[in-house]
This record gives C-alpha cells, structure tokens and sequence, in this order.
C-alpha cells in the first residue's frame, strides 16, 4: 500500500498524491555556485511549469569507479551547502547518504535522504536513516538495486517503516543485463508502487556503467523515450541528473540531460501524466 506524504518547508512537494513531480540537479556539488545556478536555473523552469521540485545534488561520490575521480565537497561543506541552499531558495532538497555515520548530519541538512542503489539491503544505513530523518521530520528515498527484484524492494521499505519512519519513497533506475548495461523493466513501477510511491531516474537509466577505461558512459539520446515510457506506465515522480555543460561535469556527464532540454522534456512528460490521470 503507497504511503502519501510531504516534504518541504515554505515550499511543500506532496510525494505520491497524483501530481508529478521532479527531483534534479547536477550529479555531484561541484562548487557552491554551480550548485546554486543549477537550483536556480531549474527552479525557474519547474515554476513557470507548476511542477513541484525538489534539488538534488551529492556531497561525496563514494562509489566513483576510480579512486582519482572527483567525489565532492565531503560531509562538512557538502551540507552546509545544501541547507545554505535550501534556505535561500526554499527549495526541498536531497543528497545520497553512504554511511550510517553521515545520517544524523544529512538529515538535518536536507529533506530527503538518498540510499545509493548499491547500498539499498544494507540494513544498518536503513536504519540510521530512518532514525535520523524520523527526528527532523524528513523523509527516504531508495534506489532500487540494479541487482534487485522490483518484489524485493519492499524489504527496505519495511526495515525503513520498522525503524519509526513511513515517508519513503523508490526509485527505479535500470537493472544490469549483462556488462556494461542497464535495461529498464517497465513491471517495476507498478509493482513497487504497491508498497511505495515511485520515482523514475531517467538518467542513471540510460548509464553504460564502467564502459571504456574506468569510466562510465551513457546513451542520454534515450532520456525522453524512457521517461515518457515510464510515465505513461504509472509513476509519482520523475529524477534527473542536469547540467548546463554534460562534457565537463565532474561526475556522471556522460549520462546526464543538458539544462536546455529540461523544459521540452518536461512539457512531454506533463502532457502524458495528464492523459494517464484523465
């Protein structure tokens, strides 16, 4: 059974109420003022588009293929400009959590608390994150496993529940088939929003991960055509990794949708909720 609920001070977002809505933002804090010109750039685009939003940006990269890759800021400024963030801009925000030890941190920094794919049966950091986010009010959002039952989900969803939080939320962001690549089984997302509401990632979707030298690629090409797809099939909301310059991004470029395709992309996708909630 989805849970409904709300994030957010001055500017709510209802999380599986039957409006779509966006979480987005650049893969990881690459500075404070990137970060702030992407909260910005997108909050005007999401508003003239009604569309609630929420920024999402990383403080650490901790699952970066290579140990000389860019990982962000740390737990210290990382948060400091998240909440510096949100209380300029009165934007939800969220970032991805990799420790038990960073919950109680993030969570008073943030709205929503991230649980990394590779990380969603690790039981400890579920636990530390409810607890952590039942104390602020916040809320959950976990990406489901590329190596996880959509069914299998609704494990971390109880352990979340067990721990005196119910405000979680899942996301769908592709499946490994084979090496190198991520397929998309349109079933999940019905079948974990039994259990929770659900968001789609359209970008870690369409990764190639680790393809060439220790890095990963991607195929944005394909962005609109799952998120349209995954729409159409029936989700509560839709998370995107923007850039306004995809080449020189310091984590996830190549897979990540280009700032000025954000609006026609989002038209598209309203246009479809529309014509599935009618």
């Amino acid at each position: 059974m989805t849970h409904p609920f709300e994030i957010g001070t001055s500017s709510k977002v209802q999380v599986g109420r039957g409006k779509l809505f966006l979480i987005a933002g650049p893969c990881v804090i690459e500075s404070e003022q990137h970060a702030r010109f992407m909260a910005d750039a997108i909050q005007r685009i999401a508003a003239d588009l009604d569309v609630p939003y929420v920024f999402k940006a990383s403080y650490d990269k901790a699952n970066r293929t290579s140990i000389k890759s860019f990982r962000g800021p740390g737990l210290i400024e990382g948060c400091r400009i998240l909440r510096t963030i949100r209380e300029t801009t009165g934007l939800p925000a969220l970032t991805d959590v990799h420790t038990a030890a960073d919950c109680e941190a993030v969570a008073e920094a943030v709205d929503m608390v991230q649980i990394p794919a590779f990380l969603c049966r690790q039981t400890d950091l579920l636990i530390a994150a409810a607890e952590a986010t039942a104390k602020t009010g916040g809320a959950i959002n976990v990406k489901k496993g590329q190596f996880v039952a959509p069914g299998d989900m609704r494990h971390a969803v109880e352990k979340i529940c067990e721990s005196g939080n119910d405000r979680v939320s899942l996301t769908e962001r592709g499946a490994s088939f084979g090496y190198n690549n991520l397929v998309v089984d349109m079933r999940s997302l019905p079948t974990m929003r039994e259990f929770a509401p659900v968001v789609f990632d359209g970008t870690h979707s369409v990764q190639t991960p680790s393809a060439a030298n220790g890095v990963s690629g991607g195929q944005p090409e394909f962005i609109p055509t799952l998120a349209r797809a995954a729409v159409a099939a029936g989700i509560d909301g839709i998370f995107l990794e923007v850039h306004d310059n995809p080449p020189q991004a310091k984590s996830d470029g190549a897979n990540a949708l280009h700032l000025n395709r954000l609006k026609p992309l989002l038209e598209q996708l309203l246009a479809i909720h529309a014509a599935v909630q009618g």
